[in-house]
């Protein structure tokens, strides 16, 4: 059995569990968030599951680099598992992978490539902006002179953010907190690019199959 093979037999046996742990670390650490005055077993309990939910995808990321045999290498050509193993938050956009699965049936999507590319940004934003909206809210609402001071300020915040509009009502006052505005701006802009480039080629093929239906002479 070739590396490849065995490669994507471990990936599609851990894809269900490994999304599932993406959801249990995003639920654990917003309930660490904000839930105020959380009891010290249950925060035992929450800081347990992102615990062993980043040594679950250490585990995966360690035994696909392994079954890879690129040495190495395996880090800079999956550069964005590499990313996603660093930056705790960004995990639980793992679940996309999911939703890939199921609109797939013998090889084949079950939705047309536009329509999946729409999904999967619209899917990508809404966790990417809830996890940016719990990071800056756990650094900015106690800080010295900020103005995100409830989480209704930060999700108005990120939504903004991801959106690329920057009304500047309420921005971050940390280090950190401007370190994930960055990484908001970044992802916004790299989403708003794949919609908007996969609705342009549609609407090119939608013309260019109206000029081939057209009849000669018209």
């Amino acid at each position: 059995m070739t590396d490849d093979s065995r490669q994507a037999r471990w990936e599609k046996r851990t894809e269900a569990p490994l999304a599932v742990a993406s959801l249990l670390y995003l639920t654990s650490y917003a309930v660490q968030v904000l839930a105020a005055g959380l009891p010290a077993a249950w925060h035992g309990i929450c800081l347990a599951v992102l615990f062993a939910a980043w040594a679950a995808f250490a585990v995966d990321y360690a035994v696909r680099w392994r079954l890879s045999g690129q040495g190495p290498r395996f880090v800079r050509t999956h550069w964005l598992d590499t990313l996603v193993l660093v930056l705790p938050l960004l995990r639980p956009l793992r679940v996309v992978h999911i939703y890939e699965a199921v609109q797939r049936r013998h090889d084949r999507p079950r939705l047309a490539l536009h329509a999946r590319v729409v999904a999967y940004a619209g899917l990508s934003a809404l966790l990417l902006g809830f996890a940016g909206a719990l990071a800056v809210y756990q650094h900015e609402h106690a800080a010295k002179g900020a103005t995100i001071r409830t989480f209704g300020d930060a999700v108005w915040w990120a939504s903004a953010t991801l959106a690329t509009v920057g009304y500047g009502d309420v921005t971050p006052v940390t280090p950190l907190g401007r370190l994930i505005a960055v990484g908001l701006m970044l992802g916004g802009l790299a989403l708003l690019g794949a919609v908007t480039g996969s609705f342009s080629s549609w609407l090119l093929q939608v013309f260019a199959r109206e000029d081939d239906e057209r009849p000669p002479g018209r």
